[in-house]
């Protein structure tokens, strides 16, 4: 059990192209962190190749010791920030933050109560589950797609997940980085719950709040990577 008067919390924010959200993202974390009482912190923000001009801004921020920022030479994937990430992670607790203002930091204190209360393991923030301040509505196939691809999970892994494609994911970090990643991209989601699950690890859902975006505002992924998410689960349950 982890002690939520001593513990220490990483918060992963992999990024790509978000000039007009990283600023408002990392004020959110920091209101969030003073609500919530969580001195103990580090933030570590792995910017994916941006040609926007967000590694422009992430350099002012620089100064504050509790950032890291490490740059990619190369475009190479959501998966591949959290590689890069993992390697400087000192936390007994990590969160991965998209940097999109997708999902709200006011609900860190739900994805860490499992923790605290009843010894998970890991921690996946639902957009389904209800009980979220709100959900912004839109993109049918999305939704479906996501159903789908948890179903699939759940089917290979004798688990009831409500949503494996949840961006708000926290782990025990000495759990997180007991199994070894492989996929760079946004098939990151499928191989970690698959390779957790297939060793016992005990997971928990909470309810978020979640304002997807559009294309238009920035949304990234693509009904292609629905497609490589579902041979992504098949390999991973059945060939590694």
């Amino acid at each position: 059990m982890i002690d939520r008067d001593i513990f220490k919390l990483s918060i992963v924010i992999p990024c790509y192209n978000e000039k007009n959200t990283i600023e408002n993202i990392l004020k959110k974390i920091d209101k969030s962190l003073k609500d919530y009482k969580i001195s103990k912190y580090e933030i570590i923000i792995v910017d994916d190749f941006s040609n926007d001009g967000t590694n422009k801004i992430l350099k002012n921020l620089a100064f504050d010791e509790k950032i890291q920022i490490y740059y990619h030479d190369n475009n190479l994937g959501k998966g591949a920030a959290i590689h890069t990430a993992l390697k400087y992670i000192t936390g007994d607790i990590t969160i991965i933050q998209d940097a999109d203002l997708e999902y709200d930091p006011s609900d860190y204190y739900k994805l860490l109560l499992p923790f605290f209360e009843a010894n998970a393991d890991i921690v996946y923030g639902s957009r389904f589950l209800g009980g979220g301040k709100y959900v912004r509505i839109h993109f049918f196939w999305h939704y479906l797609a996501n159903k789908i691809l948890t179903f699939m999970c759940n089917l290979f892994i004798n688990l009831n997940l409500t949503d494996m494609e949840t961006g708000y994911k926290a782990f025990k970090t000495s759990v997180l980085k007991s199994i070894n990643l492989k996929e760079k991209s946004f098939s990151f989601e499928p191989e970690v719950t698959i390779k957790l699950a297939k060793k016992k690890y005990k997971f928990f859902e909470v309810p978020v709040t979640y304002n997807g975006r559009s294309y238009e505002e920035g949304k990234k992924i693509k009904s292609l990577d629905g497609i490589e998410y579902i041979f992504k689960t098949l390999k991973y349950k059945f060939f590694d």
